[in-house]
């Protein structure tokens, strides 16, 4: 079930009143949650696994998200807005002078399905790759924006992974899900 336009603008309003909450509390509280009870749509209280991506002057600024639908999707867009904001371990915390400079992007995903490698489409799958006790996970959307084709996604899904970047020709495992993406679009 795809989003309406008010309910997409909720769930990225929400998303940076989290996010607001984190900056406001400063280092010593510092979590990115707020209380906001979600409106009365359904759409809101389905189980749902979600992405939030946070983009600052066009670059990656944080990215956090789920991938099994253990909470709703207000739940999940609250959380891991402030995840991605303050959490992300390969950035520091969002400053209160990058708060509102930030562009917000929601990534709300499909079921996982298991697939065969020739079924992968780049550009329209994320795709989850599994191997020896390892995996690593591309939203639909990175392969497109980093000009990949198929092999080479697959190959930085294996460095992603911690493999070496031919692994996927041998005993790896695929599941593809397809996201509902969307953002602020302040970039």
């Amino acid at each position: 079930m795809e989003t309406t336009e008010e309910q997409r603008g909720a769930l990225l309003a929400l998303a940076r009143r989290s996010i607001a909450s984190g900056v406001t509390r400063g280092a010593s509280g510092r979590s990115g949650s707020c209380d906001d009870a979600a409106p009365p749509e359904p759409i809101f209280s389905e189980l749902r696994a979600v992405f939030v991506t946070l983009h600052l002057d066009g670059r990656l600024r944080g990215c956090i998200g789920n991938l099994e639908a253990r909470e709703t999707l207000w739940h999940n867009v609250r959380y891991m807005a402030g995840q991605a904001a303050f959490h992300d371990p390969r950035f520091p915390p969002v400053t209160p002078s990058e708060f509102e400079k930030i562009d917000i992007e929601i990534s709300i995903l499909s079921p996982f399905r298991e697939a065969a490698l020739e079924e992968i489409v780049v550009g329209k799958h994320g795709v989850l790759l599994e191997k020896d006790g390892r995996s690593a996970v591309f939203l639909p959307q990175v392969a497109a924006e980093q000009g990949w084709d198929k092999e080479t996604m697959l190959h930085e899904l294996c460095r992603k992974a911690g493999l070496p970047a031919s692994a996927w020709k041998s005993g790896a495992r695929f599941s593809v899900f397809t996201s509902e993406k969307f953002g602020e679009g302040r970039l």
